[in-house]
């Protein structure tokens, strides 16, 4: 299963990342942006190249 890897210390909760998700797998939970639905992720990395604090760091294929 796929989902992304969040650095909870670069996070600044910004919502760039919720915004750009295709498939709605990302939500602000408590000022952070957290994995809410990881059975959606397609894996297609529009988080990780939108995030402007580079708090994405990969996108884990379990």
């Amino acid at each position: 299963m796929a989902h992304p890897i969040i650095s909870e210390d670069e996070c600044v909760g910004c919502g760039i990342c919720v915004d750009s998700c295709p498939q709605g797998v990302l939500d602000i939970a408590g000022g952070a942006v957290a994995v809410v639905n990881e059975d959606n992720c397609i894996a297609c990395g529009d988080c990780l190249e939108d995030c402007p604090m580079g708090a994405i760091t990969d996108i884990s294929e379990d």
